[in-house]
């Protein structure tokens, strides 16, 4: 918003909304730095961005409009669309005589105005709101989609009744997926899944219904039940959509296909495997527009974020990232990728399957069954001059050999693990029988990982009890995470763990219980000569991961209460993801 500075002090010293030594060094600051100062004071923390919305909104005459649970009319709502609601944080919610009034974050926004505007053919009011009211707004579009899709299997339950049972032949299946009832259902399905953001969708056939759930943040949710006739023709329709046979139905098969959805492209992975009441569907959401993932994005700080930098840097070794499926093992990999991929590198990868493309990197899909494997492939790559190797991951013998002598002969390799945690990669390696002098000798870092869900902005502070903190100590070492929220400037220095402030969810808007979206809790062990000498002498586990912690990693655990007393997450939410 175009707004005099001069203007901005006079009224932030009259409201006394910041101290005046804290304006005078926003003031100097931005002279230097030729910023705005209300976006010093919001970059500092003395002001909110909320904050200096609602000033912004006072100094310039603009009303300021609150959403929260208020009732907006469908139609009225829907005359901005979705995707440009979303783009543009913008939202109709009251329409009168010629004119419609807006609220939005930026009134400046002067392109989501003028296509509202001819959209419409309305006088445009805008009206300034806050990031909680656009975001309860946004839920009320998903809330109508649920009730579109009801309408939907309401209307076409009878159609769907009609359709032949499981013993149909393949061109019988191929016309029942081409059905009009059946396309409009799954193609509301794969709608509704992405406005939810989910990462996948199962449809499961039971003995008198189909179950459809949806797993948003890395929780399954049910999502809607389905008529049982519904089952041949969904399964049949997602079988077209990716290529697969109509007429298999005893063995499980995989395909993928994509889709043009809400403006962006969605690729799906599907799976389809034979169950007792037919087959079961589960369709993995891939979108391919998701990029510029950053590692402090991801929820790296500190010093595992410079160690993780330090490794990348290296022009030999491997990197090495562990989890369980699910726990975000591929998007590390892919933005250190993208951190490497310069001009002057040459990045090949072998993986199972490619979930982003990646623009100047030379990515091989795996296909076991004509014979190209993990191994196979990385055997081919060593020949393509390749400067970094990325393989997908280390599932057995001749593949982890493979890669250690990649590392070895001057290339950077990155790839993953399936193992609990960092210190756990060891003997998983030398149970694939890679020598202990070759795993010393490559590999520099390892990364293990959970994702855990993060917490709306209006959440509740509370403090831990005696009793609350003597718990957690029996989980964490309660002072060198201490010492890590003081050396990162969380919590002030002196500050001790009964006023050290944790958040819980304040349950409101949406069933998604206070929570939205996902961050990663890491552990990062480099394999220093103290950690090297440890393996060469054969030691466990829990002997590797005491020495990293005593060179100072910090555990998952103990970086996820780090992310609870930074707001992001709860401790019940750590508990949940990392299993001791």
């Amino acid at each position: 918003m175009l707004i005099n500075d001069t203007q901005l002090e006079k009224f932030i010293i009259d409201s006394g909304l910041v101290p005046r030594s804290d304006l005078d060094a926003a003031r100097a600051e931005a002279k230097e730095s030729g910023e705005h100062i209300g976006d010093v004071l919001v970059k500092r923390g003395k002001i909110s961005e909320d904050d200096l919305r609602r000033t912004e909104a006072y100094v310039l005459g603009i009303p300021f409009v609150n959403l929260k649970n208020q009732k907006i009319d469908y139609s009225v709502l829907t005359l901005v669309p979705e995707p440009i609601a979303r783009t543009h944080n913008i939202v109709a919610f009251n329409k009168t005589d010629g004119s419609l009034e807006v609220a939005m974050l930026d009134t400046d926004d002067l392109t989501a105005i003028d296509f509202i505007k001819k959209k419409t053919g309305l006088k445009i009011l805008p009206r300034l709101t806050d990031d909680l009211s656009i975001k309860s707004a946004l839920l009320l579009y998903q809330k109508s989609l649920r009730a579109e899709f009801g309408e939907i299997i309401q209307k076409e339950s009878a159609a769907l009744t009609a359709l032949p049972d499981s013993g149909a032949d393949a061109a019988e299946l191929k016309k029942i997926a081409e059905d009009l009832p059946v396309v409009r259902i799954v193609d509301t399905l794969l709608k509704h899944a992405v406005l939810q953001n989910a990462s996948d969708i199962h449809i499961e056939p039971q003995e008198g219904e189909v179950s459809v759930r949806y797993r948003i943040d890395g929780i399954l949710r049910d999502a809607m039940t389905l008529p049982r006739a519904a089952a041949a023709g969904i399964a049949a329709r997602v079988k077209v959509l990716a290529g697969l046979k109509l007429d298999e139905k005893r063995l499980p098969q995989d395909g993928r296909f994509k889709v043009l959805m809400e403006g962006e492209k969605v690729s799906l992975r599907v799976s389809v495997l034979p169950v007792y009441f037919g087959e079961k569907v589960v369709m993995r959401l891939l979108h391919e527009g998701a990029s510029g993932f950053t590692l402090e994005g991801l929820g790296f700080h500190g010093e595992s974020l410079e160690k993780v930098h330090k490794a990348l840097r290296q022009t030999t070794g491997m990197l090495l990232t562990t989890g369980p499926t699910g726990s975000g093992k591929t998007t590390t990999l892919y933005t250190m990728i993208d951190i490497l991929n310069t001009p002057e590198v040459n990045i090949s990868t072998v993986e199972d399957p490619i979930e982003y493309q990646i623009g100047r990197v030379n990515q091989t899909q795996v296909k076991p069954e004509i014979g190209l494997t993990f191994a196979h492939g990385l055997r081919t790559l060593v020949r393509q001059d390749p400067d970094i190797i990325m393989v997908g991951e280390i599932r057995d013998n001749e593949t982890a050999s493979l890669a250690i002598n990649a590392a070895l002969t001057g290339h950077l390799v990155l790839s993953t693990l399936h193992t609990n945690s960092a210190a756990g990669a060891v003997p998983r390696l030398l149970d694939m029988k890679v020598e202990p002098f070759l795993l010393v000798s490559t590999v520099n870092l390892v990364i293990a990982q959970r994702l855990v869900r993060k917490l709306y902005e209006n959440k509740e502070k509370y403090f831990l009890t005696k009793a609350g903190i003597a718990a957690l100590g029996k989980s964490i070492d309660l002072d060198k995470t201490l010492a890590a929220l003081i050396e990162n400037r969380i919590i002030a220095k002196g500050t001790h763990w009964e006023k050290v402030p944790f958040y819980k969810p304040r349950q409101s808007l949406d069933s998604s219980e206070g929570y939205e979206g996902r961050i990663g809790i890491y552990e990062v062990m480099i394999v220093s000569s103290a950690i090297r000498d440890l393996v060469m002498r054969g030691a466990t586990t829990s002997d590797i991961e005491k020495q990293a912690r005593a060179e100072g990693m910090l555990t998952m655990l103990e970086d996820g209460i780090f992310k609870c007393v930074q707001g992001i997450t709860t401790i019940e939410e750590v508990m949940r993801v990392v299993s001791e």
